[in-house]
């Protein structure tokens, strides 16, 4: 329990915002890559996932957890420093954890077509995440944007169903990103 108590917002309103802002401008400009600090999760969630849950949810926000980051550690970090209940898949705001734990994507709520946002957001932890790989098109991106994404079917699919559908956030160290619903999304050797 000692380790639940630390590795939170030193100064809970200046980091907050500090870390909502670097959300936002990931999920506005696809593929851009934002690092944030402010957090010491326990292992093995990262600082930059950890970062987001503190900062996008709360004791109304159900959390799934998947995979390695499903541990008590983790748990309780979460519960004290947010309130966050948690929850399985299908009833998730937000789901945490590696892209095989979080498979199949279909149990997600993609949302409804009189309301679109009532979808889960996917905080998908990668080994790395960099601005290579899979190419990005849409909104929030000038010409096209690169990002390393773990399967470009999933993805594709995912933009075929917008309005519905899934936003996700990749996180890796203390680095993030997002690929809203919105952006469409080719192989890196598609033709534009």
């Amino acid at each position: 329990m000692v380790q639940a108590l630390g590795g939170g917002f030193a100064d809970p309103a200046v980091d907050a915002a500090r870390a909502f802002r670097a959300a936002m401008q990931a999920m506005a400009r696809p593929g851009r890559i934002e690092t944030v600090t402010a957090a010491a999760p326990p292992k093995p969630l990262s600082v930059a996932a950890g970062v987001l849950v503190l900062t996008l949810c709360d004791t109304d926000t159900p959390v799934h957890l998947a995979g390695p980051v499903d541990t008590p550690d983790i748990r309780q970090w979460i519960t004290f420093h947010s309130g966050v209940p948690f929850c399985a898949a299908e009833d998730a705001r937000f789901a945490l954890g590696p892209w095989d734990a979080l498979l199949p994507l279909e149990r997600f709520a993609q949302g409804t077509p009189q309301y679109p946002d009532r979808s889960a957001t996917l905080i998908v932890e990668l080994a790395d995440l960099s601005a290579q790989g899979v190419r990005l098109s849409g909104p929030g991106i000038e010409d096209v944007a690169h990002l390393s994404l773990p399967d470009v079917a999933a993805f594709q699919s995912n933009a075929a169903r917008f309005p519905l559908g899934l936003d996700f956030f990749f996180t890796a160290g203390d680095r993030l990103a997002a690929v809203p619903r919105s952006t469409t999304i080719r192989s890196p050797h598609a033709e534009v």
